[in-house]
């Protein structure tokens, strides 16, 4: 057990009965009336976040949460198959689970967040960003618009769909941000 005075960024405590991460918290003492912890916290499930406010001194329960290092094996019938990096033990998640799975390509590194205690996997984080190869794009051509930010649909190796500039072609390697799933960058061939 902890109270709002052990509270601190990052910290995941249960609310409500889920799991929620400290992402904000301010400790409040008004001139009139009791102290009180204004907070905000983020669930570990849906990635929403929530303003919630605390009297001093209230117990919560802290939960244990590791990351821990995973790599992306293949999909099949029963979900997605993982294998840990150090101890080779093997999982399958649902796809509920894995966030932006349509970014995954097989080999692939991933992180874990497990909840120590119960050894519940809760969430599967894609590193920032992933390298991927254009398997289809029209081709742009010079002139084709007036402004300089012009975007075009392209299809990666993994068959997900997203928005690149007009020069990027089929068969160029990008980088892919998978928390927006927005094109970061070209990568210049060694």
């Amino acid at each position: 057990m902890a109270t709002t005075a052990d509270f601190k960024n990052g910290m995941c405590i249960e609310f409500n009965g889920k799991i929620y991460t400290i992402v904000q918290f301010q400790h409040v003492k008004p001139g009139k009336g009791g102290a009180f912890v204004r907070t905000k916290l983020k669930s570990i499930e849906t990635g929403k976040v929530l303003e919630n406010t605390f009297n001093s001194g209230v117990k919560v329960n802290e939960v244990r949460v590791e990351r821990r290092p995973y790599q992306f094996l293949y999909k099949d019938d029963m979900g997605y198959n993982f294998m840990h990096v150090e101890t080779f033990e093997q999982i399958s998640l649902p796809e509920s689970q894995v966030d932006n799975p349509d970014l995954l390509k097989e080999g692939q590194n991933v992180e874990m967040m497990v909840e120590a205690e119960k050894e519940q996997i809760l969430t599967c984080e894609l590193p920032p960003f992933v390298e991927m190869e254009i398997t289809y794009t029209e081709p742009g051509f010079k002139g084709d618009t007036a402004s300089s930010n012009a975007l075009k649909p392209a299809t990666i190796e993994t068959g997900a769909t997203i928005s690149v500039p007009l020069f990027i072609n089929t068969g160029d390697r990008i980088k892919v941000d998978t928390r927006t799933r927005e094109y970061a960058e070209r990568i210049k061939d060694k």
